[in-house]
Formats: C-alpha cells, sequence, structure tokens
C-alpha cells in the first residue's frame, strides 16, 4: 500500500519494519542513525549504502557537524522504498529520477505516478513470467514424482532420438 508521510516522501507499506533506535550521540528530540547504525536496521552493508549515495540516491540524508551521514525515520521511509523499487528491478538510473522527483516536492507528483505506473506493470509483467516458469517447474517435478517417470522419461528420451535421426543429426543422447 502506498502512502504519503508527513515530509511529502512516498513509502510502501511492507513487512519491511524499521524499528527506532536509540542514539545517545544526538542528544535532541529528533532521532537520528549512523551508517552503521542504518546498515543493522535495513540489512543493507555500509558498502550498498554508500554506493547508494555515490549513484545520487540519498541526497536526502544530511551530514552532522562531523560530517558522518546522520538519517532519520523520514530517511529511513524512503529508503524502504529505494529498496522496494530496486528489489523489483528498477534500474539505478529511475531510481534517481524517482528520488530527484522527491526531492522537488508535490509538483512532481505526476511524474512519480508515471514512473511508478510504468514500474508496477514492469513488476506485474515480471510476475506473469514467474508463475510460467514455476508451473513448468511443477509439470517436471510432477513427472519426476509419477510413479512411472522412468517410464515416461524414457519414452520421451526415444522420441527424442528418433527425432535427431529423421533430421539427420547425431545422437546426442549417447555418451
Amino acid at each position: 500500500m502506498l502512502t504519503l508521510d508527513t515530509n511529502d516522501r512516498l513509502a510502501i507499506q511492507s513487512s519491511t519494519r524499521y524499528d527506532k533506535g536509540n542514539n545517545s550521540e544526538n542528544g535532541g528530540d529528533e532521532m537520528t542513525y549512523s551508517i552503521k547504525q542504518v546498515a543493522e536496521k535495513t540489512g543493507l552493508s555500509i558498502y550498498t549504502l554508500r554506493f547508494y549515495d555515490k549513484q545520487g540516491l540519498l541526497p536526502f540524508v544530511a551530514r552532522n557537524q562531523s560530517g558522518y551521514r546522520a538519517f532519520t525515520d523520514g530517511d529511513l521511509n524512503l529508503l524502504k522504498t529505494i529498496c522496494c523499487l530496486k528489489e523489483t528491478g528498477m534500474k539505478i538510473s529511475d531510481i534517481r529520477l524517482y528520488v530527484d522527483d522527491v526531492m522537488a516536492g508535490p509538483t512532481s507528483i505526476p511524474h512519480r505516478k508515471q514512473l511508478l505506473r510504468q514500474h508496477r506493470q514492469q513488476v506485474i509483467e515480471h510476475q506473469r513470467q514467474l508463475a510460467a516458469n514455476l508451473a513448468e517447474l511443477d509439470e517436471k517435478l510432477a513427472t519426476y514424482e509419477d510413479p512411472a517417470a522412468v517410464q515416461i522419461i524414457s519414452q520421451k528420451q526415444a522420441f527424442a532420438i528418433a527425432e535427431k535421426r529423421q533430421a539427420h543429426l547425431p545422437n546426442v543422447y549417447e555418451g
């Protein structure tokens, strides 16, 4: 389910949950997280987070007085969306476009919708392909689990050999 958070960032409700941590270095009311804490909360490596930053996917992450990245809860919500887009196959360049749109504010909503609708269609097509592949795996497993599996496979191999012979091709099944 898609929702807008208080910072006009698109968040996706999923089973991924980022628990609030305790950062004694902060001292203020706003909770911030170091890159190490974010890595622990998200399961992403520090290397991946730095890579995302270098790719322009984390322009919303501020740096503290010491120059270290300081993530907020709102940043974690947007990072969750970035991970969703990445895990569903969106290219880094398209994720960057999306993040740029988020940074631009509400005027970019039409373009965000367009990007997400296009990506959603790609995800649906990928699901369709996965379902077809899963059906193929199930069919093969059903054949191999059949009590007559040896006979069925022997017949299929005999057919394949005859087909090669008829086409004047070598029998590749003989070792």
